[in-house]
């Protein structure tokens, strides 16, 4: 049985780039305009798993994603880096100069910033989707209209690259993670980072002492990111990754965490994509 793979985007997207690397080519992609469409998919059943973008190496976080994945008590399984490659598409046979209006995900056209700057002729647009914006132009025969997409949203929708590679910084990547309803089980031995979520109370250090904790039991901090509490103002939760070389490291940690602070939940614990 095929696995249903939900995405943000359609085909020729980053997120389809992903699914594909991650999973191999024999899946069945689940589409979404949307993270929340995307989580609705998992809770509704459509899909199996789910693959959301969290941060990306210029941009940063992309924090409405982290709420996403503890308000839905979705676990996170895995994860992926892509480098990001964008390129400037539109139908075959025009020039740059008959560009008129540029369209994508403003993720996408916020990395291209210094090149679009120098196109003082071009209307940037935002629109849902980097691959759907290139869809677009082909069914609609959008004349002077271009596209910011990865380089195989040219091909799969016919288009014409003319501008190759327009990010503003060439060692762009992305971080993806993999999502689903319910926990999933991997060998103790594989499992080497893990994401974590907690609050902390307002005492003097507080903060410090976790991150002492997590230090003395050989763990390695690789993203901390701070959320408000919307019921409580001026109270926040923070979202922390850490690696560590063996798992009862982090089983000394999350007992003594549980203890020190408060709400404290595991929000997955997988294997670390960049080793």
């Amino acid at each position: 049985m095929r696995l249903k793979i939900a995405i943000q985007g359609i085909k020729g997207s980053n997120h389809y780039q992903v699914a594909r690397e991650y999973y191999g080519a024999d899946i069945d992609l689940v589409e979404c305009l949307s993270f929340h469409g995307l989580v609705d998919c998992l809770l509704e059943g459509t899909a199996d798993k789910g693959i959301m973008a969290i941060e990306n190496s210029i941009a940063g976080s992309i924090i409405p994603n982290y709420a996403l994945v503890y308000d839905n008590a979705l676990h996170i399984i895995g994860e992926h880096y892509l480098n990001i490659h964008h390129n400037l598409m539109a139908l075959k046979g025009q020039h740059i100069n008959d560009i008129l209006e540029v369209r994508s995900h403003p993720m996408a056209l916020l990395q291209c910033r210094e090149f679009l700057k120098t196109q003082r002729h071009i209307k940037v647009v935002e629109d849902v989707d980097t691959a759907e914006t290139a869809k677009q132009i082909q069914e609609k025969g959008l004349l002077r209209v271009g596209a910011i997409a990865p380089k195989v949203a040219a091909e799969l929708y016919g288009l014409e690259i003319i501008a190759p590679e327009i990010q503003t910084i060439k060692n762009n990547a992305t971080r993806f993670i993999i999502v689903k309803t319910k926990n999933k089980e991997i060998p103790k031995e594989d499992i080497n980072k893990a994401s974590v979520r907690f609050v902390t109370d307002h005492k003097r250090g507080s903060l410090a002492a976790i991150l002492n904790v997590m230090s003395d039991c050989n763990m390695n901090l690789t993203k901390i990111q701070s959320l408000p509490i919307i019921e409580t103002p001026w109270k926040y939760a923070f979202f922390v990754d850490v690696t560590f070389d063996v798992y009862t490291s982090f089983e000394k940690a999350k007992a003594l965490l549980e203890i020190m602070s408060e709400d404290f939940k595991v929000l997955g614990a997988y294997k670390n994509g960049r080793i």
